[in-house]
């Protein structure tokens, strides 16, 4: 992947552009910031700002004071703590980010209302270009040795308009960010780290922005012998995954006949994924009935203690409620504002993933769309919004809404079919292309239905696989698993 260049965030002269645009010559063993514009749209930008240490010891916390111009605001940053005071928002570390090694940085990021850029800048005191000046970023002027060149400003400009972004495949070369501490190499949690929502993407700990691919489980009750540690071997070093997801059905034979037995199984396929360095994103796979408050005291027991189980892991992902269909935004945002809280006593980090009306269409299978969850969000932070479709039944209109969709949202497509809704057909080659050239293009991360041997067209193995283990390569796979095999080996 692409490096992208550091930005110096300064003083007014650094930010007229669209952009920040300057580099400044750094004194040696010095503090300092950098600040790059990752997104931006009408009325407000996506922000990052790294920290980077200089100097040639460890530094065991840090403070930057941003100031921004009347007219622009920031409403919510992520892996720091901010605070505001006028026009100056000040951020100090998350708690698990506040100290830097030597040569080493740290990352924040931020969404700010206007389109305002910062006009000083602190970092522990100290101008973000690491020279030590005695007034507040509001009154400092600029240095006449601050002035950027027309050359550097325009070359500056164009790579700091980039998004981020890091595909978190296995390549010993990737780094996800402009921090030299970042992982190099390794598996995907071992590459990534924690994950976090960050504006409308999914980030890494290093702020680099993270698109998960991976396959899906079928119905644990059904297909116990697909899910082994040969057939999770071959999805993570063969299929080149980064995602496993775990759908644990609660009807339909499956958590409610035996609570205990099918968190077991939950939390051994966990560890399988773990031991992988895959991502494991946990289903609650509810579909009938639709009202996922049906279900809201299994789920606030089941999520409880899994939680509990995997709080100190980094790779654990929960989906809380697979389907939602039949119901209105409020019943299922009630249902979320009463199950995240449960997850977040004792997993306060982990991404949290909400089911969308209309079996997770954006409401759009139920003739609405995604304005109800954009004006009404659920209550907690760290959380992204669940997309379903199947490519053979689901396509232009349903593409448009993702996109009118994730200017504004974080998605996840949490589930997806090659073939039509019924999870069954043949496979729409042409629509599937085009649905994963688009979730590729928004980095949208997404699970495939499924790693089974169903006999259904959606199923990635031809019946009898499973019982025979005979997972590797491509002889035992039908159309669908050689598409899905082939798109996540290409990265």
């Amino acid at each position: 992947m692409k490096r992208r260049a550091k930005v110096i965030l300064a003083t007014a002269l650094a930010v007229t552009a669209a952009t920040a645009t300057a580099f400044f010559a750094l004194p040696a063993g010095a503090e300092t910031a950098t600040f790059t514009v990752t997104n931006s749209w009408n009325n407000g930008y996506q922000g990052q700002v790294t920290v980077s240490n200089d100097t040639s010891s460890t530094i065991n916390t840090w403070k930057v004071e941003l100031t921004l111009p009347a007219g622009t605001t920031i409403g919510q940053a992520w892996n720091a703590t901010m605070s505001a005071s006028g026009n100056t928002y000040s951020f100090t570390p998350a708690g698990w980010n506040a100290s830097i090694a030597a040569g080493a940085a740290a990352s924040f990021g931020f969404i700010a209302n206007g389109s305002g850029r910062p006009t000083g800048c602190l970092v522990n005191g100290k101008a973000c270009t690491g020279t030590t000046v005695p007034s507040s970023p509001a009154t400092s002027s600029p240095s006449a040795t601050a002035s950027p060149s027309a050359s550097a400003s325009a070359s500056a400009s164009a790579s700091a308009s980039a998004s981020p972004s890091v595909s978190p495949s296995r390549s010993t070369s990737a780094s996800p960010s402009a921090s030299s501490s970042a992982p190099t190499g390794g598996t995907p949690v071992a590459i990534n780290g924690q994950l976090r929502v960050c504006g409308t993407k999914l980030c890494n700990e290093q702020g680099g922005v993270v698109q998960l691919k991976g396959m899906s489980t079928h119905g644990l009750q059904w297909f116990p012998s697909c899910y082994t540690d040969a057939s999770l071997g071959v999805i993570a070093n063969e299929w080149n995954a980064d995602l496993f997801r775990i759908s644990m059905y609660v009807q339909e034979g499956g958590y409610e006949t035996n609570p205990s037995g099918f968190t077991a199984r939950v939390n051994d396929l966990v560890e399988k994924a773990t031991a992988r360095g895959m991502y494991a994103l946990i289903d609650f796979h509810t579909l009938t009935p639709g009202d996922p408050n049906y279900n809201l005291d299994r789920a606030k027991t089941f999520f409880r203690e899994v939680s509990a189980r995997h709080a100190a892991k980094k790779n654990v992902i929960y989906e809380i409620a697979n389907e939602p269909n039949g119901v209105s935004w409020a019943q299922i945002k009630n249902y979320a504002d009463q199950v995240i809280p449960v997850i977040r006593a004792n997993d306060p980090d982990a991404v949290v993933v909400v089911g969308s009306r209309g079996w997770s269409s954006l409401g759009v299978s139920e003739g609405g769309n995604a304005s109800e969850i954009i004006s009404n969000p659920v209550s907690a932070s760290n959380v992204m919004y669940a997309f379903h479709f199947y490519a053979a039944s689901h396509k232009d209109n349903y593409r448009a809404e993702v996109e009118r969709a994730a200017a504004s949202i974080p998605l996840f497509v949490t589930e997806f079919g090659t073939v039509d809704y019924t999870g069954d057909g043949g496979v729409d080659v042409a629509s599937t292309n085009t649905w994963l050239d688009l979730l590729d293009r928004l980095k949208i991360s997404y699970a495939n239905w499924t790693f089974s041997d169903a006999g259904e067209g959606s199923a990635a193995l031809r019946p009898g696989t499973c019982n025979a283990g005979s997972f590797a390569g491509t002889g035992s796979l039908t159309e669908s698993g050689a598409l899905m095999r082939n798109r996540l080996r290409a990265g």
